[in-house]
């Protein structure tokens, strides 16, 4: 295959690939009204604004509301700080050194989720995701009676 050819194939799979998922979250109807009336109802929540460690959230819950909720996902990052001072000889340090270094701890990171709904329904949740990642796992229940599963 030329190059040519194989840049017209390679282009629309990478264009695809960039504006494929990963910065949605999705909640899973698992038990109150909305789950009785479809249990297999997939909820798309759209982030915006996102930071690695919180960001904004809006949704659209299905009937039998079917109101805009917005709000605010965030997760906590655990960190260690290191402070280091010694006594140095060397003539670029002459007399001591001091060293400041901030680094994240790995394993797995909890979260909270928080919506409000235009209706005064609110929704609120807490899920754990992996450090370095942007996947993760949760339940989020709501004031009307519903629970849902959360995944990222």
């Amino acid at each position: 295959m030329s190059p040519s050819r194989f840049c017209l194939f390679l282009a629309p799979i990478l264009i695809l690939a960039a504006c494929g998922g990963g910065d949605d979250m999705r909640l899973y109807p698992l038990s109150g009204p909305i789950a009785a009336a479809n249990p297999s109802k997939l909820i798309p929540v759209t982030l915006s604004n996102n930071t690695e460690t919180s960001g904004e959230i809006a949704f659209r819950l299905p009937k039998p509301s079917k109101t805009r909720c917005t709000g605010t996902w965030t997760s906590v990052a655990p960190r260690v700080t290191t402070h280091e001072r010694g006594f140095s000889l060397g003539i670029k340090s002459l007399g001591g050194k001091y060293t400041n270094s901030t680094s994240d701890v790995g394993g797995v990171n909890s979260g909270e989720f928080y919506a409000v709904c235009k209706d005064g329904s609110r929704l609120e949740g807490t899920f754990v995701m992996g450090s370095g990642t942007q996947s993760g796992t949760g339940t989020v229940t709501d004031t009307r009676g519903n629970s849902y599963k959360l995944l990222f």
